[in-house]
């Protein structure tokens, strides 16, 4: 099986072709290699784990990749990797001990908006402006409409925090490979979240400034992923006890590879050090 690509795993990059119905393509960067995902679809693929995992940051050699693909110095020292990443409304930028203040202004206190979609199910999200749609093609959500823009990443998760109250802030993994999620009304699913949370929220806005957030009134992006079949049983492969996985591959939906015995989130597996035949 002739070797295509060697190189350091990181998330795929994913971009849409058209709107509004888009479809996503996929690229694996491996090394020198730019990898044309979407053209290896129904083919047998060979991914290999080499046995190495480097740092993505400092580029250390490590046994665990800590954080999606870091050292765990690095794990416990880089704002990227700082606990108001999972939990932005902890965000504590203002009291003067973010990791590093110039990644905090250049990350966190940027605009970002508060969505709805629908990947496994309706979910509330945050991101920033500039990362739609990224973050809903990397959630493999097949519907997104952004309802809610503020000033800073504290403050969406604060909205966020609130919202998930009344509705799920996580995507069931299982249930978004099992197979496409029914068709949601997310306007009038969005309408009927700030009727229901429009209280708490009145409570929580009158506490900033009328500048710091806008309402939006988007109409929903629809996303169509490569998945020609979804799996009868989701097993996920594990790389760190079965270095090899050769199957053929017949999607990929999020950060996922869709093969007919197994699936694999690729972002988990960050600076792995894999070759890639086909």
């Amino acid at each position: 099986m002739p070797v295509l690509a060697q190189g350091h795993l990181r998330k795929m990059v994913a971009a849409t072709t058209s709107q509004p119905a888009a479809q996503v393509a996929y690229q694996l960067h491996l090394g020198d290699q730019i990898i044309d995902v979407n053209g290896l679809l129904g083919k047998t693929l060979r991914l290999e784990h080499l046995g190495q995992i480097h740092c993505q940051h400092c580029g250390r050699s490590t046994r665990k990749s800590y954080a999606q693909g870091y050292c765990y110095p690095c794990m416990q020292s880089l704002p990227q990797c700082d606990l108001c990443i999972m939990s932005p409304e902890r965000c504590h930028y203002h009291a003067g001990t973010c990791r590093d203040s110039s990644w905090g202004e250049q990350f966190c206190m940027q605009p970002h908006v508060v969505y709805l979609a629908n990947s496994s199910g309706l979910k509330v999200g945050i991101t920033r402006v500039n990362q739609m749609p990224t973050r809903w093609l990397d959630q493999g959500a097949s519907q997104a409409v952004p309802i809610m823009q503020v000033a800073t990443r504290k403050l969406s998760g604060q909205v966020e925090t609130l919202l998930k109250n009344y509705v799920a802030d996580k995507t069931n993994w299982r249930t978004l490979l099992k197979a496409d999620a029914p068709s949601l009304d997310l306007l009038a699913e969005r309408d009927r979240l700030l009727e229901q949370a429009a209280a708490p929220l009145q409570v929580l806005l009158s506490a900033v400034a009328d500048q710091d957030y806008t309402w939006l009134e988007h109409m929903p992006t629809h996303i169509n992923y490569p998945v020609t079949q979804y799996p009868a049983k989701i097993i996920s492969h594990n790389l760190d006890k079965e270095p090899v996985l050769q199957d053929q591959l017949m999607g990929i939906k999020g950060q996922y590879l869709i093969f007919t015995q197994r699936v694999i989130n690729i972002r988990k597996y960050s600076s792995y050090l894999v070759q890639l035949s086909a």
